[in-house]
């Protein structure tokens, strides 16, 4: 590298050669520095980064991070990422060397977001903290893993946030019928909480259904793919795993109704979208049908909550359940052991009945 001053400008150029991955020799440049010291700064952290030298700044190791993890996950993935890493990891770290970052900093940035309020005095979610640790764990994850950092300090500083808030909030059957009589105003909004409820989809999943999914005469819909609008683009994608791609049979009267729906696209096409909405839609219309019946507000992928619970209370098993929304059993036991009816008494009488009492 080299640097040099341009005398039309009076300012400072870096001039620099490398080899990329291919074993090919290239040349860049820098202009516009104000100072041959910021110059020299700029050319050493390249050389740092060029030589993958953990001296380099963390703001320089994100990029590291960003070139060889963004291919590998979806769009919307990388957009939350790249949110949490610019507003609340850069701001604190940018400027501090990888190397040198200790667990006491993770610590006193730990507090920092747990003490946080905001002008109304409400703190993070814990399970927004949850989030916000794991981004940060997998920066350095990342760099011990391919970079040879030596620890990961997160690990030493320990954990901050929850994964799951305790509460987990759904509609009952009344509830819910409640509510959607406030949506018949509107057959697009009407027929896609149908599907949400008594399918217990996704919103994306929703949101990516064509009338090529259907087949009436089995009464099922298959799930395949998931809708995002991100960087003001509709995308469409492979559902959220490998097991969210399933086939559901629908009840017959919410096939009727989907026939119903369909025949009023008079000029849909078999590949269209049939719900051609976003997320923020059908927030504003849950919002809406809240207000206006008084039912208690929960988040549209609450529905889905929802929509399992009733399996549970209707006696069906974790298995079949998991089956039916595109999740794994061990997930369902897990995350709603407590909607399941206790068996234990009926596990002791027969285990009497085993012993010969």
């Amino acid at each position: 590298m080299a640097v040099y001053k341009e005398p039309k400008t009076n300012t400072w150029r870096v001039i620099y050669r490398y080899t990329d991955w291919n074993g090919e020799r290239k040349q860049s440049q820098k202009r516009g520095f104000q100072t041959k010291r910021e110059a020299q700064s700029w050319e050493r952290e390249q050389l740092n980064k060029l030589g993958s030298d953990l001296n380099m700044t963390f703001r320089s190791f994100v990029e590291h991070y960003e070139e060889d993890r963004r291919s590998r996950i979806k769009d919307s993935t990388w957009e939350s990422k790249e949110h949490i890493i610019r507003t609340k990891l850069l701001p604190y770290f940018g400027k501090l060397k990888m190397s040198s970052i200790t667990p006491q900093q993770i610590v006193r940035w730990q507090n920092e977001l747990i003490n946080y309020r905001d002008k109304d005095g409400a703190p993070y979610s814990p399970v927004y903290l949850k989030s916000i640790q794991n981004q940060i764990s997998a920066i350095f994850n990342h760099a011990v893993r391919y970079y040879n950092l030596r620890e990961n300090p997160c690990k030493k500083a320990g954990n901050m946030g929850k994964k799951k808030n305790r509460e987990m909030a759904f509609w009952t059957k009344e509830e819910y019928l409640q509510f959607i009589d406030a949506m018949m105003d509107k057959p697009l909004s009407f027929y896609a909480f149908e599907m949400l409820y008594w399918c217990g989809i996704r919103e994306g999943e929703l949101l990516a259904l064509t009338p090529a999914d259907f087949d009436f005469d089995k009464r099922t819909v298959s799930i395949s793919k998931t809708f995002q609008h991100t960087g003001g683009k509709d995308i469409i994608t492979p559902p959220k795993t490998e097991k969210s791609n399933r086939t559901i049979t629908m009840p017959r009267f919410l096939a009727d109704e989907m026939q119903e729906y369909l025949k009023m696209q008079y000029d849909i096409g078999l590949d269209d979208r049939m719900f051609p909405v976003t997320k923020s839609y059908l927030y504003r219309e849950m919002q809406r049908g809240c207000q206006e019946t008084g039912v208690k507000r929960i988040r549209i992928h609450d529905l889905r909550h929802s929509h399992i619970s009733l399996l549970i209370d209707q006696g069906f098993s974790a298995v079949a359940i998991a089956d039916r929304v595109g999740h794994e059993s061990i997930d369902i036991t897990y995350n709603y052991a407590h909607l399941f009816p206790s068996k234990q008494a009926e596990m002791a009488d027969k285990l009497d009945m085993e012993r010969g009492i």
